[in-house]
């Protein structure tokens, strides 16, 4: 098995990593793949290699938001650090990609083994309770186009390359926002020389003017998963 591509498991002692090369089964995530379901019990800890997760909160009438999201920077199933053993949201797979899973019990193995483990996991834990506090304040304080182009801008951060899947269907269920309206600012993007998109491919092709666009969020939640 090659490098594991995770930065919580690239962080890691040697002997850790090996460890999780070895106990780790790595699969595929496609888009739309549900991960967990939100109250399920997590029965693994999933590392994506690359590719974006979001965890979902469902309202009664059908409407749902993206509570924040999950890439290559940290892992699912982090209840289990904290001390709870059921999903905090549902988790649902934006931009496909792989990932390693590994079983509670080859978990509780590792935690007991090797320190280094615990404190990155905690660490990640707590930096990703930074990003659902941040989530809420740019819901509330800034315009569509900002929030659409800082999603934008984390989920390139997540992948190889400059091209990813993703649709603007998506993009508005994500953000609570109208269809319409997320076309609109995409399509304000590309003429700004962003982003181009067909199809559900779409491609920064300006990173820095994608960075103009979004809001201060982004460097934040950027800098407290670091």
């Amino acid at each position: 098995m090659g490098p594991l591509r995770n930065r919580i498991l690239d962080s890691i002692r040697p002997q850790a990593q090996e460890f999780f090369r070895t106990h780790a089964d790595i699969k595929p995530m496609n888009t739309g793949d549900v991960i967990f379901e939100d109250g399920a019990p997590v029965t693994h800890v999933v590392f994506p290699h690359e590719g974006v997760v979001s965890i979902i909160a469902e309202m009664s009438n059908g409407r749902s938001v993206e509570k924040s999201s999950i890439g290559p920077e940290g892992f699912l199933g982090f209840s289990l650090i904290m001390g709870g053993g059921s999903s905090l949201g549902r988790s649902v797979v934006q931009v496909p990609g792989q990932a390693s899973w590994v079983t509670i019990a080859d978990l509780d193995v590792a935690l007991e083994e090797f320190q280094c483990v615990r404190e990155i996991m905690l660490r990640y834990a707590k930096s990703h309770t930074v990003q659902l506090m941040e989530s809420v304040a740019c819901n509330s304080l800034h315009t569509a186009e900002q929030r659409v182009a800082r999603w934008l801008l984390h989920a390139h951060d997540r992948v190889e390359g400059d091209t990813y899947s993703v649709t603007q269907e998506a993009i508005a269920m994500l953000l609570a926002l109208r269809r319409a309206t997320v076309n609109a600012i995409c399509t304000d993007l590309m003429n700004a020389g962003a982003i181009s998109y067909h199809r559900g491919s779409l491609r920064v092709t300006n990173r820095a003017v994608l960075h103009e666009r979004a809001c201060e969020c982004y460097e934040r939640i950027r800098l407290a998963s670091l």
